[in-house]
Protein backbone atom coordinates (compact mmCIF):
# COMPACT_ATOMS: atom_id res chain seq x y z
CA UNK A 1 0.00 0.00 0.00
CA UNK A 2 2.70 2.15 0.95
CA UNK A 3 4.71 1.85 -2.13
CA UNK A 4 1.27 2.31 -4.51
CA UNK A 5 0.81 5.52 -2.21
CA UNK A 6 4.63 6.52 -3.16
CA UNK A 7 4.65 5.79 -6.81
CA UNK A 8 1.38 7.64 -7.20
CA UNK A 9 1.69 10.30 -6.06
CA UNK A 10 5.21 10.88 -7.55
CA UNK A 11 3.77 10.39 -10.93
CA UNK A 12 0.69 13.04 -10.09
CA UNK A 13 3.64 15.42 -8.61
CA UNK A 14 5.65 15.06 -12.34
CA UNK A 15 3.22 14.76 -14.94
CA UNK A 16 1.96 18.50 -13.01
CA UNK A 17 5.42 19.92 -13.03
CA UNK A 18 6.09 18.83 -16.58
CA UNK A 19 2.71 20.35 -18.13
CA UNK A 20 3.46 23.88 -16.15
CA UNK A 21 7.46 24.01 -17.11
CA UNK A 22 7.10 22.77 -20.75
CA UNK A 23 4.17 24.95 -21.21
CA UNK A 24 4.68 27.94 -19.65
CA UNK A 25 6.89 30.96 -19.08
CA UNK A 26 8.35 31.64 -15.72
CA UNK A 27 6.22 34.08 -13.37
CA UNK A 28 3.37 33.10 -16.11
CA UNK A 29 -0.05 32.94 -14.73
CA UNK A 30 -3.40 31.01 -15.36
CA UNK A 31 -6.06 32.52 -13.75
CA UNK A 32 -8.65 29.68 -12.83
CA UNK A 33 -10.78 31.73 -10.32
CA UNK A 34 -10.49 34.57 -8.22
CA UNK A 35 -8.80 32.38 -5.14
CA UNK A 36 -6.89 29.84 -7.56
CA UNK A 37 -4.27 30.89 -9.70
CA UNK A 38 -1.47 28.46 -11.56
CA UNK A 39 1.15 30.90 -11.33
CA UNK A 40 4.74 29.09 -12.32
CA UNK A 41 7.65 29.75 -10.15
CA UNK A 42 10.87 27.71 -9.19
CA UNK A 43 12.06 27.56 -5.68
CA UNK A 44 15.74 27.54 -5.24
CA UNK A 45 15.86 26.15 -2.08
CA UNK A 46 13.32 24.76 1.08
CA UNK A 47 10.00 26.41 1.51
CA UNK A 48 9.67 29.58 0.84
CA UNK A 49 12.75 29.90 -1.12
CA UNK A 50 15.05 29.90 1.96
CA UNK A 51 18.44 28.18 0.92
CA UNK A 52 20.82 26.93 4.16
CA UNK A 53 24.57 25.92 3.33
CA UNK A 54 23.92 25.37 -0.27
CA UNK A 55 22.01 24.07 -2.57
CA UNK A 56 24.08 20.51 -2.97
CA UNK A 57 23.87 20.12 1.22
CA UNK A 58 20.57 21.14 1.20
CA UNK A 59 19.86 17.90 -1.59
CA UNK A 60 21.77 15.54 0.11
CA UNK A 61 19.88 16.39 3.37
CA UNK A 62 16.27 15.45 1.49
CA UNK A 63 17.91 12.38 0.03
CA UNK A 64 19.13 11.50 3.72
CA UNK A 65 15.73 12.17 5.12
CA UNK A 66 13.99 10.43 3.03
CA UNK A 67 16.07 7.41 3.24
CA UNK A 68 15.48 7.84 7.41
CA UNK A 69 11.71 8.02 6.34
CA UNK A 70 12.15 4.60 4.34
CA UNK A 71 14.00 2.70 7.19
CA UNK A 72 11.23 3.84 9.40
CA UNK A 73 8.36 2.26 7.73
CA UNK A 74 10.39 -0.53 6.87
CA UNK A 75 10.58 -1.40 10.72
CA UNK A 76 7.19 -0.68 11.49
CA UNK A 77 5.38 -2.77 9.07
CA UNK A 78 3.45 -5.33 10.38
CA UNK A 79 3.41 -3.95 13.80
CA UNK A 80 -0.08 -3.40 13.93
CA UNK A 81 0.45 0.67 13.00
CA UNK A 82 -2.92 2.69 11.84
CA UNK A 83 -3.20 2.00 7.93
CA UNK A 84 -3.62 5.54 7.87
CA UNK A 85 -1.06 6.57 9.85
CA UNK A 86 1.26 4.29 7.30
CA UNK A 87 -0.75 6.55 4.19
CA UNK A 88 0.70 9.65 6.09
CA UNK A 89 4.59 8.57 6.50
CA UNK A 90 4.40 7.55 2.49
CA UNK A 91 2.51 10.73 1.77
CA UNK A 92 5.56 12.20 3.40
CA UNK A 93 8.08 10.13 1.36
CA UNK A 94 6.62 11.03 -1.98
CA UNK A 95 6.09 14.16 -1.10
CA UNK A 96 10.10 14.69 -0.02
CA UNK A 97 11.16 12.88 -3.20
CA UNK A 98 8.75 14.47 -5.56
CA UNK A 99 11.10 18.15 -4.96
CA UNK A 100 13.99 15.91 -4.77
CA UNK A 101 13.26 14.55 -8.28
CA UNK A 102 13.73 18.66 -9.33
CA UNK A 103 16.70 19.17 -7.27
CA UNK A 104 18.91 16.15 -9.12
CA UNK A 105 17.47 15.94 -12.72
CA UNK A 106 15.79 18.79 -13.67
CA UNK A 107 19.25 21.44 -14.10
CA UNK A 108 21.01 18.80 -16.36
CA UNK A 109 17.80 17.97 -18.16
CA UNK A 110 15.86 21.28 -18.91
CA UNK A 111 17.01 24.60 -20.47
CA UNK A 112 16.34 27.72 -18.19
CA UNK A 113 13.06 29.10 -17.78
CA UNK A 114 12.80 32.88 -18.03
CA UNK A 115 9.29 35.63 -18.23
CA UNK A 116 10.48 35.13 -22.27
CA UNK A 117 10.86 31.59 -23.00
CA UNK A 118 9.83 28.54 -22.29
CA UNK A 119 12.14 25.63 -21.21
CA UNK A 120 12.81 23.05 -23.32
CA UNK A 121 14.21 19.55 -22.99
CA UNK A 122 18.10 18.95 -23.67
CA UNK A 123 20.54 16.55 -24.27
CA UNK A 124 22.24 15.46 -20.55
CA UNK A 125 24.44 18.00 -19.06
CA UNK A 126 23.38 21.11 -21.01
CA UNK A 127 20.52 22.04 -19.22
CA UNK A 128 20.84 25.36 -16.88
CA UNK A 129 22.67 23.81 -13.76
CA UNK A 130 24.72 20.90 -13.20
CA UNK A 131 23.65 17.11 -11.48
CA UNK A 132 21.80 18.15 -7.32
CA UNK A 133 21.67 21.89 -8.58
CA UNK A 134 18.87 21.89 -10.39
CA UNK A 135 15.38 24.36 -8.94
CA UNK A 136 11.77 22.57 -7.82
CA UNK A 137 8.68 23.77 -9.34
CA UNK A 138 6.13 25.27 -8.28
CA UNK A 139 2.85 26.45 -9.03
CA UNK A 140 0.00 26.21 -7.22
CA UNK A 141 -1.17 30.00 -5.69
CA UNK A 142 -4.78 30.85 -3.57
CA UNK A 143 -4.84 34.66 -2.99
CA UNK A 144 -7.90 33.69 -0.56
CA UNK A 145 -8.03 37.05 1.18
CA UNK A 146 -6.44 40.55 0.18
CA UNK A 147 -6.87 44.28 2.33
CA UNK A 148 -4.48 46.87 2.99
CA UNK A 149 -3.59 47.23 6.60
CA UNK A 150 -4.63 50.93 8.10
CA UNK A 151 -2.16 53.48 7.82
CA UNK A 152 -2.39 53.88 11.40
CA UNK A 153 -0.84 50.29 12.10
CA UNK A 154 2.87 50.73 12.95
CA UNK A 155 5.38 48.56 11.25
CA UNK A 156 2.72 47.08 8.56
CA UNK A 157 0.32 49.86 8.07
CA UNK A 158 -0.68 50.85 4.24
CA UNK A 159 1.16 47.69 3.00
CA UNK A 160 -1.24 44.72 1.37
CA UNK A 161 -1.57 42.02 2.68
CA UNK A 162 -2.65 38.70 0.95
CA UNK A 163 -3.61 35.26 2.35
CA UNK A 164 -2.67 32.75 1.61
CA UNK A 165 0.51 33.83 -0.41
CA UNK A 166 2.87 31.22 -0.58
CA UNK A 167 3.14 29.30 -4.23
CA UNK A 168 3.47 25.44 -3.49
CA UNK A 169 3.27 22.19 -5.42
CA UNK A 170 1.51 18.80 -5.15
CA UNK A 171 4.53 17.76 -3.14
CA UNK A 172 4.23 20.25 -0.86
CA UNK A 173 0.72 19.26 -0.35
CA UNK A 174 1.66 15.82 0.29
CA UNK A 175 3.85 16.56 2.92
CA UNK A 176 1.65 19.67 4.43
CA UNK A 177 -1.50 17.05 4.78
CA UNK A 178 0.27 13.91 5.95
CA UNK A 179 2.03 16.09 8.83
CA UNK A 180 -1.58 17.78 9.98
CA UNK A 181 -3.37 14.15 9.73
CA UNK A 182 -0.65 12.84 11.95
CA UNK A 183 -0.63 15.82 14.23
CA UNK A 184 -4.70 15.08 14.24
CA UNK A 185 -5.24 11.80 14.64
CA UNK A 186 -2.04 9.63 14.62
CA UNK A 187 -0.29 11.35 17.56
CA UNK A 188 0.28 8.84 19.83
CA UNK A 189 1.37 6.66 17.15
CA UNK A 190 5.15 8.52 17.03
CA UNK A 191 5.13 7.73 20.93
CA UNK A 192 4.69 3.67 19.79
CA UNK A 193 8.36 3.57 19.03
CA UNK A 194 9.41 1.08 16.32
CA UNK A 195 7.79 -1.61 18.32
CA UNK A 196 4.23 -0.92 17.72
CA UNK A 197 0.93 -0.30 19.78
CA UNK A 198 1.03 -3.35 21.29
CA UNK A 199 4.21 -2.97 23.11
CA UNK A 200 3.16 0.85 24.34
CA UNK A 201 0.26 -1.11 25.91
CA UNK A 202 2.54 -4.07 27.32
CA UNK A 203 4.24 -1.18 29.11
CA UNK A 204 2.19 0.34 30.50
CA UNK A 205 -0.06 -2.63 32.31
CA UNK A 206 3.76 -3.65 33.17
CA UNK A 207 3.82 0.41 34.74
CA UNK A 208 0.58 -0.37 36.80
Amino acid sequence: MAALIVAICLIIDQVIKLAVKLNMRLHESIHVTDWFYIYFTENPGMAFGMEIFGKIFLTLFRIIAVGCFVYYLYKIRGKGFPRGYIACVALIIAGAAGNIFDCVFYGPLFSESTPYAISELVPWGEGYAPLLKGKVVDMFYFPLVEWNWPDWLPFIGGEHFIFFSPIFNFADACISCAVIAVLLFYSKCMNWGLEGPGNAIDEKKATK
